[in-house]
């Protein structure tokens, strides 16, 4: 199992103040979504409230055709806005001017439509300017990526299913998610300032 020494930490310091967000850098196929999965059981598992963002591809749709709420959408409508007791999801349309200007779809753009949480988990925005944790994947490198964290400054540790020698960055088993969660929680990783580009809505 890989092992990575964690700063020393207060017994008792079960939660922490500051908000942390972790980007995740990573080639497809490296396992992102389930380290960010076994990483949400994690910090939820320990009494702290994550949220995510991932990024999708560009016709992503959570509605389907026969649905009130697609109809609606379909008509013309901006936002819908969709409530239940349990849930509620607010879908966008992102106008002609905001398909040009992107700065909105930044993460530290996005987190304004977020509730305050204690970790919020960033997936799918590789360049983003977000400290990271790399995914590896032996059968995936080097031979057929290249390691990020030579281009990336912002990749703090990696994450990986081989152990890497000769490395100057801390390096974690991705099968084990607890050490990395409290690498998270304990080095950093704190909330980037909130970029000011036009809100969605407002986008001329």
């Amino acid at each position: 199992m890989l092992t990575a020494k964690v700063p020393a930490m207060k017994a008792s310091a079960t939660k922490v103040p500051a908000k942390k967000v972790v980007g995740f850098a990573g080639w497809s196929g490296s396992g992102k979504t389930k380290l960010v999965v076994a990483l949400i059981q994690e910090f939820s598992r320990q009494g702290l409230r994550v949220s995510t963002i991932k990024h999708a591809h560009h016709s992503f749709d959570i509605d389907h055709k026969g649905k009130d709420s697609y109809a609606h959408r379909n008509a013309g409508a901006h936002e819908v806005l969709v409530v239940s007791s349990r849930r509620w999801a607010l879908m966008h349309e992102c106008s002609p001017e905001e398909t040009t200007d992107t700065r909105w779809l930044s993460p530290t753009a996005l987190q304004r439509h977020l509730a305050p949480v204690d970790v919020l988990l960033v997936e799918g925005f590789k360049s983003a300017p977000l400290d990271k944790l790399e995914i590896r994947r032996q059968s995936l490198h080097p031979k057929a990526q290249p390691p990020l964290a030579q281009q990336d400054p912002r990749i703090r540790a990696i994450v990986s299913d081989a152990p890497l020698l000769q490395h100057t960055l801390p390096v974690f088993d991705a099968d084990a998610p607890a050490p990395i969660a409290e690498f998270v929680l304990h080095s950093g990783f704190f909330l980037p300032s909130v970029e000011s580009p036009p809100a969605p809505s407002d986008a001329t």
